[in-house]
């Protein structure tokens, strides 16, 4: 390999490595929604009166990319909520929002516009989920500090220097070599704090590689996920498609993501902008580590288990994807044993699978059949809702941690915010 090369591809693989997040784990993977027929469309040159949050205007929902609709009956209508006024609204989130925050007013005005923007309804329940997240993610920090980051960002450059035979020594010495601003590379990975730096030191270095000929791999920034909600800059660049972006933009939206305001606009976003079939907030907490409808995905693979006898993955991605396309997985196999019991062939099994990402899986033939086998082994009803189990791993996590353990970490902080905001 040219030496030329190896300071750019150790420092792309140690930033890949570095910017992988506990949390949240699968975002990219809940669809990117369009506004289904009736909806409301916003104008992206202004935000939307307060009368547009009525509860007859329902979460937006239908896929980019054209699905063949669901076979059975239709989802039933999502229950109205009553619109409330501005000032109502304003006044239910200040009581939602920690007393002792550092710029709460800024807080305040970030969250509320980003609840208009999305036409979300201002209820407490809404409020304080988004209030938990971030409490959860960022200890109510716009750009949170990730504790010990040059060590880790030291080692992960040690590792694969090792793996090129060149002395950790010999990279700091070529790291000497003065950033755009000013600083050494060397000296800015000392310093780093949080991810936001660590996305605009990549920034600079990919910008650096173009004028002086480094590899093609340093045009692919690996920093995914940003802002005080943690968010995928993936679902961001998706949203975006479908959803007009409120807020004038300073440079490209990546950039927005590390905002305040981006940040909370895309993590309310994918926290709260999709019709979920929960009866407890805590299943969207866990959705919004594991990726949409997991959490109800993960309570049909229980009872395709149990119907089966086979022991399936409680992990919520009921197909395994290849380039994009489905290739089949242990949920899959384990439904096939069942066709006759289902009255479905194989290929209409898959059909109906291929809904796993989208709230139309519910109202699939597959699903009632299922359901209407596993109810009785239940006593009259099976789980329509169960956490996913997946291990969270990561450079930054030092325990072992699951989504579980996130969902529960962060309806604690939900129930406390109840609290505060219902009395």
């Amino acid at each position: 390999m040219q030496k030329r090369y190896t300071l750019p591809l150790l420092l792309t693989a140690c930033l890949a490595g570095c910017a992988s997040t506990a949390t949240p784990v699968s975002q990219p993977a809940a669809p990117i929604v369009m506004p289904p027929d009736g909806y409301p469309r916003p104008d992206a040159a202004s935000s939307p009166s307060a009368e547009a949050l009525s509860a007859d205007v329902p979460p937006i929902e239908t896929p980019l990319t054209i699905v063949p609709p669901p076979v059975g009956k239709p989802a039933a209508p999502a229950p109205r909520v009553p619109a409330i006024s501005e000032a109502q609204g304003r006044a239910t989130l200040d009581k939602a929002l920690p007393p002792k925050i550092r710029d709460r007013a800024g807080w305040t005005e970030d969250i509320f516009d980003a609840f208009t923007a999305l036409k979300l309804p201002y209820t407490a329940e809404n409020f304080c989920a988004a209030a938990a997240v971030i409490e959860q993610e960022s200890s109510w920090q716009s750009d949170p500090v990730v504790p010990g980051l040059p060590n880790i960002v030291w080692g992960k450059i040690g590792e694969k220097a090792a793996g090129y035979h060149i002395p950790l020594p010999l990279v700091k010495t070529a790291l000497l070599k003065p950033s755009p601003n000013g600083r050494s590379y060397k000296e800015r990975i000392d310093s780093l704090r949080t991810e936001k730096q660590m996305n605009e030191l990549y920034e600079d270095m990919s910008a650096e590689a173009e004028k002086i000929g480094f590899p093609t791999i340093m045009k692919k920034n690996p920093i995914r996920t940003g802002g005080p909600m943690q968010v995928s800059i993936e679902f961001a660049e998706g949203h975006v498609r479908a959803w007009p972006y409120p807020y004038p933009r300073k440079g490209g939206l990546r950039n927005e993501v590390f905002s305040r305001r981006g940040g909370l606009y895309f993590g309310i976003a994918i926290l709260l902008q999709y019709p979920a079939p929960y009866k407890d907030m805590q299943y969207r907490f866990a959705d919004f580590n594991a990726g949409r409808y997991s959490s109800r995905n993960a309570a049909f693979q229980t009872v395709v288990g149990r119907l089966s006898g086979r022991k399936l993955a409680r992990d919520g991605d009921l197909l395994s994807y290849e380039k994009g396309q489905a290739n089949g997985g242990s949920t899959l196999s384990a439904l096939q044993t069942l066709d006759n019991r289902l009255g479905m062939s194989d290929s209409a099994i898959l059909r109906d699978l291929k809904q796993e990402k989208f709230a139309a899986f519910g109202q699939t033939e597959l699903y009632r059949k299922v359901y209407a086998l596993a109810d009785p082994l239940y006593g009259g009803q099976a789980p329509r809702e169960q956490y996913p189990q997946i291990k969270l791993k990561s450079p930054k996590i030092t325990r072992k941690l699951t989504t579980e353990w996130f969902a529960e970490r962060v309806n604690g902080r939900y129930q406390t915010c109840l609290q505060r905001a219902t009395r």
